[in-house]
């Protein structure tokens, strides 16, 4: 068979040293290790590696350091608007270092969670676990074994973990419903196993009870849209004039249930929502609690890759990111004569 001409060969990581002024095991470093080096070095060889089409070969590496060059991100619910962003940074982060990313979905099941992770702690170097339905004490074993894992919107003590703090977001939440004259609010819990929604809970039962507001927290709900619509009854049976949802997804669900019940908002209810991943796009636009879950994934690839460097390292770190209220369209004052509950 004739030899196609034209066909061009893949950089070699020499060829990418040559053209960067560089050793070959700087190169190498900006592809395993980017922290030990400077960043104008490694934004350097990554923009040459990038003309040359130059890509880093896994396989060497791992025979060469005894790492696969993969990590895991695991999420409850991929379809929830809040992971995308932080999948996204993760992987992001976790490329600029040369480094991939797998992405798993335990749809809201514990069992399903514990068996993915077994199975990714022989395929990965680590695993970034968010929002885990797993009991503590489970999640405490599996950091126990030794795979690098950090979470994200889960609190455990002695293992690392990065936290959207959303207790600032909800007392101002709160306290901007109580300045238009609320005297009832509703919770719209989210999954029963969410650390983040015993969060808020919390924050918004303080908060109430600091105001002499009167809170009534619904049961769980899974963060979807047509759990949203189903909630909309429950928050009209209780006669409050205002709620607070888990996530923006379920407050989208309440504004749509809201306006086939026939009940204005805010006019007649205001609604606010938890980590501003859809709220502008939402009619009216909803008014919400900032989260900052792109920044978390992020550096929870950070933590991990240090853990994955160094497996000696410091293990009971806890990075807090505060949240807070961003005030739109869908809160108003209170109705001047709240009416009775709907059943």
């Amino acid at each position: 068979m004739a030899r196609l001409e034209g066909r061009r060969q893949a950089p070699t990581i020499k060829v990418v040293a040559a053209a960067a002024g560089v050793s070959t095991a700087t190169v190498s470093r900006v592809f395993s290790r980017p922290h030990l080096l400077r960043e104008s070095t490694v934004a350097h060889v990554t923009e040459i590696a990038r003309e040359l089409g130059y890509r880093p070969s896994h396989t060497a590496r791992a025979l060469s350091t005894g790492r696969l060059g993969m990590i895991a991100v695991v999420v409850p619910d991929i379809a929830n608007p809040f992971f995308p962003p932080v999948i996204r940074a993760a992987q992001a982060h976790a490329g600029a270092g040369g480094v991939s990313t797998v992405v798993g979905d335990t749809d809201e099941d514990p069992a399903k969670e514990l068996d993915l992770l077994a199975e990714l702690e022989r395929r990965t170097d680590g695993v970034v676990l968010v929002s885990s339905r797993l009991p503590e004490e489970q999640v405490r074993e599996i950091a126990a074994r030794g795979h690098p894992l950090v979470l994200v919107n889960r609190d455990v003590r002695g293992v690392p973990r990065i936290l959207v703090d959303s207790a600032p977001g909800i007392r101002e939440a709160v306290d901007h419903l109580a300045g238009l004259g609320h005297r009832h609010l509703a919770y719209i819990s989210g999954p029963a196993g969410s650390w983040s929604d015993e969060q808020r809970r919390v924050a918004l039962r303080a908060r109430c009870a600091e105001l002499g507001i009167t809170a009534t927290v619904l049961r769980p709900h899974r963060p979807e849209h047509d759990e949203g619509r189903a909630a909309a009854a429950e928050v009209l049976a209780t006669g409050a004039t205002a709620a607070i949802a888990f996530d923006d997804g379920l407050a989208q669900g309440v504004l749509a249930g809201m306006a086939e019940s026939g009940v204005a908002v805010p006019a007649e209810i205001s609604i606010v929502g938890c980590d501003d991943i859809l709220a502008a796009t939402t009619y009216p636009p909803l008014t919400t609690v900032h989260g900052r879950g792109g920044e978390a994934g992020r550096l929870a690839v950070e933590l991990l890759m240090e853990l994955v460097e160094r497996p000696g390292g410091e293990r009971d770190r806890r990075v807090l990111l505060p949240s807070h209220l961003v005030t739109r369209s869908s809160s108003a004052p209170a109705p001047a004569a709240p009416a009775a509950p709907r059943r």
